[in-house]
């Protein structure tokens, strides 16, 4: 327990007070912290609340007076007329520095409840909204008690009694009113023909959502928050009111569609052809192959009524689709010539097992392809494992510019039902975890078994007396997801926000003009933008996705900032001093390094930076990923790599009860506190695959080398690590 919550406690049990509290993943705004109590039963009405902290314009040598602002989150705060109505002026958000040196609080944490440890309640101001104060006995308002993982339920009764126990006179006003009464904004009128733009000024936007414009916390500090606000600020994704799903908006979907349409033409050439199944399996379909759905049993998500009335039989939303399947390979699979049968479906699938969601990690519905073949022959089948897994790799590298590790799944990790399991395994140097990046499964015959799917064999001898021989059929399963992206995010991302490679961005250069004043002539507005919108449309001509920021309304600076926030690979500003030069200034969003492209050749000088930020994205991230594989021999080394966010590469016996034991032994000398539910992101180290490529030098000597963790012989090297 926290030392400022363990004060929030007990200051409130002086007064008699004992909140409902729960815990959940840490919040960094109100709308993941919406999400966070939508996933837990709270067990009580409540509604949210929200604290905002401003400085007021004071004398240079005068101490800072803070505006504290309590109200209910869904009620609108216009600070401009409610810092007016108690005689204030220029409201700004309050810095960082101010909370801790106010409140010894960072914002996230910062509520009613920081105003206890306010050494000198005189020098701040407070205003509740009259709403929070005049809540029915049954509805509950939701505060942090001083941490941004906990959420605290108190009436409007308990509210006010806290307040009045501070000695400081607090001001309550009607928020809703003093909106509805305040001016409405003037109506800007249409730009006219030939016009000078306006002057560059300050977004013209409110002032919350100027404050919350950047990325507020550290990758290398508080990842959880950072990750959250990179991808709603970047504006790749938004909460939906389901826990667990996610709106992918057009800056994330284009990223899978990048990826989409380079494995549906890689696929299609393999002689796979598009289908799709419905999303509904009944229960007698699923549960016809149980060693494989056992392994899905617990994330199956079922549907129960059709509108009032219970249905007869439950229906499950598919969580994948050889059940689904395979009755109908059965139905059309009648000779060795209709072999191999290969189809593949784009679709999303429902997984409802786990309590903490993370964004594109562990969603409950995602994006997938899944591929599903048949062959006559074992060898035709291995074959195709391997083909598409390169394909996976090809995904990774080439695109999204993220080495992966390719491998074979040990017996205890392999797909339910399956004869083995490839993967390519992906990593996130952040949190020195794995990711299971792609799958590609030999399922053998099990499935054809299960479902009779038999042909003649060819090479059977036949008879007028003698029927030819029956053979199961040899398939195989493989899908790639939107994993992929989160993946991304999580490498690439920096303290701005996205790092987007050049292939899978949907803008992958933004052209701002600059250097322009309120001194400047017309015709230097004209020429400028006139040379912004030329240089756009030649361009696209050239085949890059290409945008230009002509909002006058905008500086710069701010521009600047909002295209970094969504990862575009290239900036091309364009001044008065560039056009005299005949170039352009062009900046690298993946390292900031600023060069000159000449406007004559500015088609080749655009893509030899984009072709080289994608290169360079790729060697940083492999270099990153290759220092932190650590071969041992021992088990004494083990756990302190895996604690220094480390993948081990060690000889391993290839035994369950050892991998068993491994898990148990490094979650085990693991120190934090995580809650870990049965799919959470492990804390002790898993098996994640057998790489493809061994180590060469010292190399496995069988009968003479010994497993690093049992001692026993060893039969191949293994990687092993914490994984998502």
């Amino acid at each position: 327990m926290s030392s400022a919550y363990s004060t929030v406690v007990d200051l409130l049990s002086k007064l008699s007070i004992n909140p409902k509290t729960v815990e959940h993943e840490p919040v960094a705004d109100n709308k993941a912290w919406n999400a966070a109590l939508e996933n837990i039963q709270a067990g009580v009405s409540y509604k949210l609340s929200k604290t905002l902290v401003l400085k007021p314009k004071t004398a240079k040598s005068a101490a800072p007076t803070p505006l504290v602002i309590l109200a209910l989150d869904s009620t609108e705060t216009n600070i401009t007329a409610i810092s007016k109505s108690i005689g204030l002026k220029d409201c700004r958000f309050a810095s960082e520095d101010l909370l801790k040196e106010t409140f010894d609080e960072d914002k996230t944490s910062v509520s009613a409840f920081s105003l206890s440890n306010v050494k000198d309640l005189s020098l701040v101001h407070v205003v509740v909204d009259s709403d929070l104060l005049s809540l029915d006995a049954t509805e509950f308002i939701a505060f942090h008690p001083a941490a941004s993982d906990k959420t605290s339920f108190i009436s409007s009764a308990d509210l006010k009694a806290y307040l009045d126990s501070l000695g400081k006179e607090y001001k309550v006003l009607n928020f809703k009113e003093l909106a509805a009464a305040a001016p409405a904004p003037a109506a800007k009128s249409a730009p006219k023909a030939a016009t000078k733009p306006a002057k560059p000024v300050a977004a013209a936007a409110s002032a919350e959502d100027i404050h919350q414009m950047g990325i507020e916390h550290k990758k290398n500090e508080d990842l959880p928050r950072w990750y959250q606000q990179v991808l709603t600020k970047s504006d790749m994704l938004d909460y939906y009111d389901v826990s667990g799903c996610y709106i992918l908006r057009p800056l994330a979907y284009n990223i899978w569609k990048e990826i989409q349409n380079f494995f549906d033409a890689a696929i299609t050439e393999m002689g796979v052809e598009d289908t799709y199944f419905p999303m509904f399996v009944s229960n007698r379909v699923l549960e016809k192959e149980k060693d494989h759905i056992e392994g899905f049993a617990p994330e199956v998500a079922w549907v129960t009524k059709a509108g009032k009335n219970d249905l007869e039989e439950p229906i499950a939303i598919r969580p994948t689709s050889e059940t689904v399947m395979y009755p109908y390979f059965a139905k059309w699979i009648r000779s060795h010539r209709d072999l191999p049968l290969k189809i593949n479906q784009w679709c999303s699938v429902v997984r409802w097992e786990f309590k903490n969601p993370q964004p594109f990690l562990r969603t409950r519905e995602f994006l997938w392809q899944e591929g599903h073949t048949a062959h006559l022959k074992k060898e035709d089948a291995d074959v195709e494992v391997r083909q598409i897994l390169d394909l996976y790799e090809q995904v990774y590298t080439d695109y999204l510019a993220l080495p992966v590790v390719k491998g074979v799944k040990s017996e205890k990790e392999r797909f339910a039902g399956g004869l083995y399991t490839t993967t390519v395994e992906g990593f996130v140097p952040a949190t020195g975890r794995a990711i299971q990046g792609g799958t590609s499964h030999a399922l053998g015959q099990n499935f054809s078994k299960m479902f009779n799917i038999v042909v003649e064999d060819p090479n059977s001898p036949v008879s007028a007396t003698e029927e030819a021989k029956k053979i199961h059929v040899w398939q195989n399963s493989w899908g790639l997801s939107t994993r992929t992206i989160g993946v991304m995010v999580m490498v690439h991302g920096d303290d701005k926000g996205l790092v987007l490679p050049p292939r899978v961005a949907n803008c992958q250069v933004v052209i701002i003009p600059c250097g322009l004043t309120v001194k400047s002539k017309q015709e230097d507005y004209d020429t400028i933008y006139g040379a912004c919108n030329d240089l756009a449309a030649k361009l696209k001509k050239a085949g890059f996705k290409c945008k230009t920021d002509l909002r006058d309304n905008y500086t710069p600076g701010y521009k600047f900032n909002h295209w970094e926030i969504r990862g575009v690979p290239l900036r091309v500003e364009i001044g008065p001093n560039d056009l005299k030069k005949q170039q352009v200034t062009a900046v690298r969003r993946d390292t900031g390094a600023k060069s000159a492209i000449s406007l004559n050749n500015i088609e080749n000088g655009v893509r030899e930076t984009l072709d080289t930020i994608q290169h360079d994205m790729f060697v940083r991230a492999k270099a990153e990923r290759d220092a932190s594989i650590v071969r041992i021999d021992k088990w004494d080394d083990f756990v302190p790599n895996l604690n220094d966010k480390k993948l081990i590469l060690m000889p391993w016996c290839d035994r369950t009860e050892c991998e068993d034991d491994i898990k148990d032994r490094s979650s085990r000398s693991n120190d934090t506190e995580e809650e870990v539910d049965e799919r959470a992101p492990s804390m002790g180290a898993k098996s994640l695959c057998r790489p493809y490529e061994q180590p060469t030098e010292n190399p496995i000597v069988p009968g003479e080398t010994k497993c690093a963790a049992c001692g026993q012989d060893a039969k191949h090297f293994m990687l092993f690590g914490r994984s998502y």
